[in-house]
């Protein structure tokens, strides 16, 4: 990637369980392919378990940067109360 250059950036769902649906919630560039190479992992999601592990400063730092998390990934955080703990942190 050249040096400078902006990359759009989402916050989307990324399977990773083959016979159980297991995701992982990754930073990944829009333009690339769902199962396409991602910028980072920044949480886990198990829908069968009800489970989900969110790595907070890497999805805050994304979130600054202008990322746009997908409406499934959006829903995901509001469950987990993300933005809850967002707003205290920045009181």
């Amino acid at each position: 990637m050249k040096r400078g250059m902006f990359v759009m950036v989402k916050l989307r769902l990324k399977r990773c369980g083959r016979k159980q649906p297991v995701y992982r919630i990754v930073a990944i560039d829009v333009r690339s392919r769902r199962e396409g190479r991602d910028l980072q992992k920044v949480g886990f999601y198990d829908p069968i378990k009800n489970q989900t592990c969110l790595n907070v400063p890497a999805i805050l730092y994304f979130l600054e940067k202008g990322a746009q998390p997908t409406r499934t990934v959006y829903d995901i955080l509001r469950k987990a109360e993300f933005f809850k703990e967002k707003e205290r942190t920045l009181s």
